[in-house]
């Protein structure tokens, strides 16, 4: 049952609209101006308000804007007697749903409230969902080597230092660089990620950079590069030690100056961003054989992270296989399956070359093919190579 907030100072409309919508199967909450409306908004979380413009004590106009601060996803409708064009259009500006005026034509009034709910219930699971896409997964483990990480996580996050995160493929280095965006003073901003080893040497310039429209055969129309994009956020250079020699100049630069251009152009174009690369090279060697540059290594290196491999943390293989059985589980709409212990020692006697990716891979395996309980007889079978 949704709950509506009535404020008016005219007793008798108070009571009509009370009577109508309570009929309609809403629960009303009443205020006899603008004041007492606004102490029931801050005490109670409603669905829908209905107010009055003309009030004693604080007017519908004033009720709406301390209302919008208070809790903006309220729709409220504006109600009076006293209305005309100009009234109606201060009233949308300032953030009213709609404006009805006296005496309310009843069909309409139950239309726009309802209309008003659908709407307002549509914009809360819009941002339910956004919220779960752009949750950032949990860093499990309690192993020494995880706690470090998330220990200077917690120290450097804040700052805007340069980090280079360096692991095996499957570590989880995308998840730390999302662990420090959502712990950085720009978890607002956008974090954008670019995988280096994924793109064409010949593509990398215009998707870091951007590009002209014309500025090579298909480069159709005008295209806003990776730095641009994440302009007061971060961004994430991914497998960097793959980056071309000529895309790194161009990284170099931008890291010094804060400028990039994008090809074709000869206008420079400020950027804000901060850099985190990650690696499963060592960069160092990378240099001594001339594919990567010293200065640009310097540059991406302010603070280095070391991901563990999984063989490293293996104590921390039984929280992570319950979070996948947990998630896992979920996806596929059954109930949480039950690993034995046996089982879960023999994961943690494997060699896991592809590290949690590939844990989880087998966590899937062994869901999909287990009876209830996952055995250990389940992870020979359908783990252990023959």
């Amino acid at each position: 049952m949704a709950d509506l907030l009535i404020i008016d100072d005219e007793k008798a409309i108070r009571k009509t609209l009370t009577e109508i919508l309570s009929f309609e199967g809403y629960k009303i909450d009443e205020a006899s101006d603008g004041e007492e409306g606004l102490k029931k908004f801050k005490e109670k979380t409603y669905d829908l308000v209905l107010c009055d413009i003309k009030m004693p004590k604080l007017d519908g106009i004033e009720f709406l804007q301390k209302a919008g601060e208070t809790n903006p996803d309220v729709p409220i409708i504006m109600i009076s007697g006293h209305g005309n064009i100009e009234t109606a259009v201060e009233a949308v500006k300032k953030g009213a749903y709609d404006y009805i005026s006296k005496p309310p034509d009843l069909n309409r009034l139950l239309i726009t409230i309802r209309n008003a709910m659908d709407k307002s219930n549509l914009v809360t699971e819009t941002k339910v969902l956004k919220r779960k896409a752009n949750k950032v997964q949990d860093m499990i483990g309690e192993s020494i080597p995880i706690k470090k990480i998330k220990e200077t996580i917690e120290k450097v996050a804040p700052t805007d230092a340069r980090i280079l995160i360096t692991g095996d493929n499957g570590v989880g280095k995308e998840l730390v660089a999302r662990w420090v965006h959502e712990k950085s003073n720009r978890a607002s901003g956008p974090m954008i990620e670019v995988n280096c080893a994924a793109i064409p040497d010949e593509l990398i310039e215009s998707e870091l950079f951007g590009h002209e429209k014309g500025s090579f055969t298909s480069a159709i129309k005008q295209r806003i590069g990776k730095f641009e994009s994440a302009n007061g956020g971060t961004l994430f250079l991914d497998e960097i030690g793959d980056m071309s020699a000529n895309a790194q100049a161009k990284v170099l630069r931008a890291l010094q100056e804060g400028k990039i251009t994008r090809v074709g152009a000869d206008k420079d174009i400020n950027v804000d961003v901060r850099v985190i690369a990650a690696t499963n090279k060592d960069l160092l060697k990378e240099v001594e054989a001339k594919n990567f540059r010293l200065d640009l290594y310097h540059r991406l290196s302010v603070i280095l992270m070391h991901v563990p491999s999984l063989n490293e943390r293996r104590d921390d293989i039984p929280l992570l296989v319950d979070q996948f059985l947990t998630d896992i589980c979920s996806e596929y709409g059954i109930a949480k399956k039950v690993i034995d212990a046996d089982a879960i020692k023999l994961l943690q006697e494997y060699n896991w070359t592809g590290n949690i990716r590939e844990l989880r891979n087998v966590v899937e395996r062994l869901v999909i093919l287990s009876g209830k309980n996952i055995m250990a007889e389940d992870v020979k079978n359908y783990v252990m190579p023959k």
